[in-house]
């Protein structure tokens, strides 16, 4: 009671001006100078939000998707060049053997980025570094299996089947956890980058601040008997510069992220599934001449993997119709044709492993044809992702461009229209002393 007793005076003087011509133009200065001033304020938040949403995106989230694909495509080809190495027996040959420490070297380089990107305590943190830990015992049982291998030892493949396990079942799942938690950061970075709360809330702001610009020039006209009031011209002029400069740096940032979007990060997110189980079949196909008869789980799981890529609604067909570029979606269909050939082989070396002709498979399984045909699953892939990469880092590039002078120039005229709307409605109070 006591509050609403001490406010009252002040609602009644309120009133009060609303019954005389110059308190009812104080009314409207104080409206005009209100809700200039906020609009200055929600330009400079809405135009500081979008900016720091497109840095972020292009500086930390899709790097980290980045990253996490990188670590998850090495751990599957490491884990490939592994059995590939070991199907030969004594000592392994150079090429697999620098391709699975370059694996490594990738792997180890993408988590210490990755490290970088990630807040301390959160669950990406965390999986970075159960993956740096799982990496180095990984990296010992293969250096177990290759050392008992080269010796001739049986132990070498028992070892060699823990490390794939572990690979498998353990890293690769990590790795695909920090994949997923990238993704959704990458979506939510469009979200923040498009600021569309705070855009909404200064494009309506804007609009009422015009209509009562409007409003107040009307209301001047029929009471004051002039038709224009220079000032407040100018700053209904002023307004709708404002208004022209932030659609124009809004609408094409926004222009610019949709692009990549659609044409940058999506393909990217697929054409990286399509890699990891590219990689997963030549891993199923090694590990299965390894086994020596006893590989049907990943046997198995080479037809799963092989059904998710082919076909009409298959990983490579969604990802090249995907791109809105002839010469990325080119690269994807290369890789369409290499696969193809891939899977021709894969086909003979079953059926010479499955007669009895283990040798002649393995080493079709690892020859030159086939060897050339997987390369050129990679490269065609590789290929395109690089060229959705640059996109993505154009568009975003772009996206940003005015941004920064908007946190600045939108206040600043703002200011300009409530000193103007002062300068337009002073005049006329001073006509009442």
């Amino acid at each position: 009671m006591t509050t609403l007793q001490l406010d009252r005076p002040g609602f009644t003087r309120v009133a009060q001006l609303r019954h005389t011509s110059p308190g009812r133009l104080q009314l409207m200065l104080s409206a005009l100078l209100a809700l200039g001033l906020l609009t200055g304020l929600l330009a400079g938040v809405a135009a500081s939000s979008a900016d720091s949403g497109t840095g972020d995106l292009g500086g930390r989230a899709q790097p980290l998707l980045t990253e996490a694909e990188t670590i998850y495509s090495a751990l599957a080809d490491a884990d490939t060049t592994a059995a590939q190495a070991f199907l030969g027996g004594g000592l392994e040959p150079a090429a697999l053997t620098r391709r699975y420490e370059d694996d490594l070297t990738r792997v180890t380089t993408a988590l210490t980025s990755a490290a970088r990107r990630t807040p301390a305590g959160g669950e990406s943190a965390d999986t970075v570094r159960e993956l740096a830990t799982g990496v180095t015992r990984y990296a010992a049982l293969v250096a177990a299996a290759r050392a008992n291998n080269r010796q001739g030892l049986p132990v070498g493949s028992a070892y060699l089947s823990q490390a794939s396990a572990l690979n498998r079942e353990v890293l690769q799942p990590q790795a695909d956890r920090l994949l997923r938690i990238a993704q959704q950061e990458v979506e939510d970075g469009y979200s923040s980058a498009r600021s569309s709360v705070w855009v909404t809330f200064y494009v309506l702001l804007m609009a009422v601040l015009f209509a009562t610009l409007l409003h107040v020039q009307l209301r001047l006209s029929r009471t004051t008997k002039r038709t224009f009031n220079v000032p407040l011209v100018a700053a209904t002029g002023l307004l709708v510069v404002l208004g022209l400069i932030s659609s124009g740096v809004l609408f094409a940032q926004r222009a610019h992220l949709d692009t990549a979007e659609k044409d940058g990060s999506t393909p990217v997110t697929l054409l990286s599934k399509a890699r990891i189980f590219v990689l997963r079949e030549r891993g199923d196909e090694a590990l299965a001449l390894t086994a020596r008869g006893s590989g049907g789980a990943y046997e198995e799981d080479f037809g799963t993997v092989s059904q998710r890529l082919t076909g009409p609604y298959g990983l490579l067909e969604v990802a090249a119709g995907s791109i809105g570029d002839d010469s990325a979606e080119e690269h994807v269909r290369d890789a369409m044709v290499a696969h193809g050939r891939y899977l021709n082989l894969h086909r003979k070396v079953r059926e010479l492993d499955d007669s009895g002709q283990h040798d002649a498979a393995v080493k079709l399984a690892v020859g030159a044809e086939a060897s050339s045909a997987f390369q050129g699953i990679n490269d065609g892939i590789g290929a395109a992702m690089d060229d959705r990469m640059a996109l993505f880092t154009r568009e975003v590039g772009a996206a940003g461009r005015g941004l920064g002078a908007l946190t600045v120039l939108g206040p600043l005229l703002a200011l300009m229209i409530c000193a103007l709307s002062w300068l337009g409605l002073r005049a006329r109070l001073e006509e009442y002393r």
